[in-house]
């Protein structure tokens, strides 16, 4: 028997219930991973409440986590028990065990502990085909980071200055300003004292940026359109704030024949080949020291229902995990 957290109907986060549960044994092609944290992600939110729509009542959330492999099935040649491993798959890993699929499993390199692995799967690999995929961060272009002391955020500040990029963020506290500062952002604008479309307009001599990476949604839209400059990309990979509304197409042409697009992690990484192509590229910068990812909030696992409350009212920072 294991502990797990599940929930029987949608809603807030008082209906993540602690339970106690039969896991059973790996099948053909999978694994059984015994956690040692487990990341903490606003998708994990989306699911509870309904806006992504979950396979079936009940489930159990959390989309990523880091562990030992206890058992395999048959088939399963690329890890074996005693394995090291990080993952980030569909709903299941708010509990002490899981079985995966075994080719979502990634080894984790010695130099990277595992507490570390399990709060940047999402969040690193996503920061990974946002800044080397859907629109390629080079040296000399200026971007727009919106929610920058965020996990993704943070990760994501670091890397595109490491890829010579001019870094400009947007934060709601001073106390974020700060932080963002701290972790590669050039320039940090508080959206709840500045108006962010007029500041970028200003640090960038009118010019505007190559791309807007935005997970605010409803909030920063259209405005993050108003500071791209002609042909630029507005990437919206999360809707904190409530989903964009419905606009017209011929926006994107009337400011500037912009590119607009809604990237999801697991599309990038659905090939076993892009899974491993994109952590080895996440765990390079984290070895190199290029990108330093810091665990600002740990909560118990039995405690998810706090850790939800505190990520939806912005009380935290960076990364957060939950200990089984």
């Amino acid at each position: 028997m294991i502990q797990a957290i599940r929930v029987h109907e949608i809603g807030g986060p008082e209906v993540l219930i602690h339970e106690t549960m039969e896991l059973g044994e790996p099948g053909p092609g999978e694994a059984k991973v015994r956690h040692e944290a487990i990341g903490l992600n606003f998708i994990d939110v989306y699911f509870r409440t309904g806006l992504y729509k979950a396979p079936s009542l009940p489930f159990i959330p959390g989309s990523e986590g880091a562990g030992i492999v206890i058992s395999v099935g048959p088939g399963v040649t690329h890890v074996k028990p005693g394995d090291r491993v990080a993952y980030v798959t569909t709903p299941g890993s708010y509990a002490e065990e899981r079985i995966v699929a075994a080719d979502r499993l990634v080894i984790v390199p010695d130099a990277i502990d595992l507490r570390t692995a399990a709060s940047i799967m999402l969040k690193g690999m996503t920061a990974q085909y946002l800044l080397r995929r859907t629109y390629p961060v080079k040296k000399g272009d200026t971007i727009l980071f919106h929610a920058a002391a965020g996990g993704v955020g943070l990760i994501a500040g670091q890397w595109a200055k490491h890829l010579g990029a001019t870094v400009i963020g947007t934060a709601g506290s001073p106390e974020k300003v700060e932080l963002a500062k701290a972790n590669g952002y050039d320039h940090v604008i508080n959206y709840r004292t500045e108006n962010f479309a007029e500041r970028v307009k200003e640090l960038t001599g009118g010019q505007g940026v190559e791309v807007v990476y935005d997970s605010v949604g409803k909030d920063t839209f259209p405005a993050s359109l108003d500071v791209l400059k002609p042909l630029g990309m507005f990437v919206c990979f999360g809707q904190s704030s409530g989903p964009i509304p419905p606009f017209d197409m011929g926006l994107l042409a009337q400011k500037g024949s912009l590119f607009a697009t809604r990237p999801s992690i697991f599309a990038y990484i659905a090939k076993r080949q892009d899974l491993e192509a994109s952590a080895k590229d996440l765990f390079s910068v984290i070895e190199s020291g290029a990108v330093s990812v810091k665990i600002n909030q740990t909560y118990a696992l039995k405690d998810v229902a706090k850790a939800h409350s505190d990520l939806e009212s912005r009380k935290t920072t960076g990364a957060t995990v939950l200990i089984p």
